[in-house]
């Protein structure tokens, strides 16, 4: 395989943006293949055979060229890495969550991520559109979400099991100025300060004290169902609010 220049790369990146033509896509892959293999080789040894690994990061770099754009002046390396290791920690959150839970949630929360997987090209993916997907009832759904959710993300403190004490946040790239977090940390302010009282607990407890839906429900004494609509209405007005800025 000929290795591209960076500006070919950007030149390719910038045509498949605009066209999302899959040889282009293709070609990409083929170029960047080799950070999944990096990023494999950094995770084996845990119980995972390598071939796995690379097939999970390999499908993580897919989606990132998929998402990736160009105009925004940062790398693709550092655009990319951070979700090809999100994916595989969450590939060994989910074996680890599969050998504490039911046989039939097992089966269902695999079949939750194929429906995620071929849901992924639409531009919003709602719980009903899942819950046709996959044939159940949306309340369903719900629950499977939220034991998706229910094991915390890995520190990036956390070592890569390699013995060579690096650990996961060496591997993630360097913020870019792009991501601009001084104007980022103000607007999510401005715009939460928008919210009321009730919008701003249930963000609190969700997202900064890091409590399950099931748990914000027993707090405030409303459902799970409750709390789902209601955090959905919440994301909605900050999506909102972002756009108007």
């Amino acid at each position: 395989m000929h290795k591209l220049a960076e500006k070919e790369l950007n030149d390719l990146f910038i045509e498949y943006f605009n066209t999302r033509d899959v040889s282009l896509r293709n070609r990409l892959l083929e170029q960047y293949l080799y950070i999944a293999e990096i990023v494999a080789k950094k995770f084996s040894g845990r119980g995972v055979e390598y071939d796995d690994l690379f097939q999970v990061a390999s499908l993580a770099l897919v989606s990132a060229i998929d998402r990736y754009d160009p105009s925004r002046g940062i790398k693709f390396q550092s655009f990319a890495t951070p979700t090809l290791i999100g994916e595989i920690k969450n590939y060994f959150r989910d074996k680890t969550r599969l050998l504490h839970i039911s046989r039939r949630d097992a089966e269902q929360l695999l079949k939750l991520s194929e429906a995620k997987q071929a849901l992924s090209k639409k531009e919003k993916v709602t719980p009903d559109d899942i819950a046709k997907y996959m044939q159940i009832d949306v309340e369903r759904v719900l629950e499977l979400l939220e034991m998706q959710q229910a094991v915390s993300v890995s520190s990036l403190d956390a070592t890569t099991g390699e013995g060579d004490d690096q650990q996961i946040g060496d591997f993630v790239g360097e913020s870019d100025e792009g991501y601009k977090n001084v104007e980022n940390s103000d607007f999510l302010k401005w715009s939460i300060n928008r919210l009321s009282d009730e919008e701003k607990r249930i963000l609190h407890e969700r997202f900064w004290k890091r409590r399950s839906q099931k748990e914000v429900a027993d707090i405030l004494g409303v459902s799970q169902m409750y709390i789902s609509r209601y955090e959905k209405n919440i994301l909605e007005k900050l999506r909102k609010y972002s756009a108007e800025d």
